[in-house]
C-alpha cells in the first residue's frame, strides 16, 4: 500500500481510464474490466474531464453504481478550468458525469496559466465545499511542485501524477526524491509505455523478457511491477480486458530481485542529468 500525506492509504496498482469510453461496442467489456479490477483490490480509478470529453467519466459512472464507496475516485480538471470562476462548475459536471456526489482526489491535469495560488485556493475551496476531498497536481515537475509549495496551503497537495515507465526515468534525475523528501508520492500514468514502438521496444528488450521468463510471468507484468518497485509509486495502467487487468492485479505481487534490478538498470539506465519532463 502507498500512503497519502493525509494518512490515506491506497493500493500500488489502480485503474487507468484514458481512451476508454470512446467505442461504444467496446462499452460493455470496459465496464466489466472496471469492475473487476476493483473485486481484484485495484479500487482505485483515474480520470479525467478531458478523456473523451467526460465520456470516460460517464463510464466510470456507470461502472461503479452500487460500489462507490469501495472506490477511491480520481479526476482532472483542465487547466484553463482551474480557476476561481471555472473549477465549481468543471468539478460538478464530472461528479454529474461520474454519479457520485464528491472526489475523493481532483488533480489540476497540468500547469495553464492561471496562477497556481488561485488554482489551490479554488481547490481549497472544493474541499470545504465538500464536493473533493482532497486535490492534487499532473505534470508539474520540480520547480513548479517547489512553487506551489510557496503558495499558501500549497503543501496540502495529496500527489504528483507525472508520465513514468522503465523507458521514461527522467523524474527519478530530481522530481521524484524531492517528493520523497516531502511525502508526496507519485502517481505514474503510462506505467506500461504508450503503444507503439517504445512499447514494443520495451517489451522486446531481452533483459525485460528473460526476466519475465524467469518469474513465470508476462513482460508487461515485469513493467508494472519495476514500477512500483519503491513503494511510493502508484501505478494507473489501462486495461482493455478482464484478463489484461487479473495481470496487473498479479504484477503487485512480483518481487523483483537485486539481480533482475540491476539487468533493467543496465538496460535502461536511471538519467544522470536533468531532462524536461515527459508529457503525452
Amino acid at each position: 500500500m502507498v500512503t497519502l500525506p493525509d494518512g490515506t492509504t491506497l493500493p500500488r496498482i489502480g485503474q487507468g481510464t484514458w481512451y476508454m469510453g470512446d467505442e461504444p461496442f467496446k462499452k460493455n467489456e470496459e465496464l466489466r474490466t472496471l469492475r473487476r479490477g476493483v473485486e481484484l483490490g485495484l479500487n482505485l480509478i483515474d480520470s479525467a474531464e478531458m478523456y473523451g470529453d467526460g465520456r470516460s467519466e460517464s463510464l466510470v459512472g456507470e461502472a461503479i453504481e452500487g460500489i462507490r464507496d469501495q472506490v477511491f475516485l480520481v479526476s482532472k480538471v483542465y487547466p484553463h478550468n482551474a480557476g476561481l470562476n471555472r473549477i465549481v462548475g468543471s468539478c460538478e459536471q464530472s461528479l454529474k458525469r461520474l454519479k457520485t456526489d464528491r472526489l475523493d482526489l481532483y488533480l489540476l491535469h497540468w500547469r495553464g496559466s492561471i496562477p497556481l495560488s488561485e488554482t489551490v485556493e479554488a481547490m481549497e475551496q472544493l474541499v470545504e465545499a465538500g464536493k473533493i476531498l482532497r486535490w492534487g497536481v499532473s505534470n508539474l515537475d520540480t520547480d513548479d511542485m517547489k512553487e506551489l509549495f510557496d503558495v499558501v496551503r500549497g503543501t496540502h497537495c495529496m500527489v504528483d501524477q507525472v508520465l513514468y515507465h522503465l523507458g521514461s526515468r527522467g523524474v527519478e534525475y530530481d522530481l521524484l526524491p524531492w517528493l520523497r523528501e516531502q511525502k508526496i508520492p507519485t502517481m505514474a500514468y503510462s506505467p506500461l509505455a504508450q503503444a507503439g514502438t517504445l512499447r514494443r521496444g520495451l517489451v522486446e528488450h531481452p533483459a525485460v523478457k528473460g526476466i519475465a521468463d524467469r518469474h513465470g510471468v508476462k513482460p508487461l507484468q515485469i513493467l508494472l511491477a519495476w514500477c512500483i518497485r519503491s513503494g511510493d509509486v502508484i501505478a494507473i495502467p489501462k486495461a482493455s480486458t478482464a484478463a489484461h487487468v487479473e495481470e496487473n492485479a498479479e504484477s503487485e505481487r512480483i518481487k523483483l530481485t537485486e539481480e533482475d534490478l540491476g539487468k533493467l538498470n543496465e538496460a535502461f539506465p536511471k538519467p544522470t542529468r536533468k531532462v524536461q519532463l515527459d508529457i503525452i
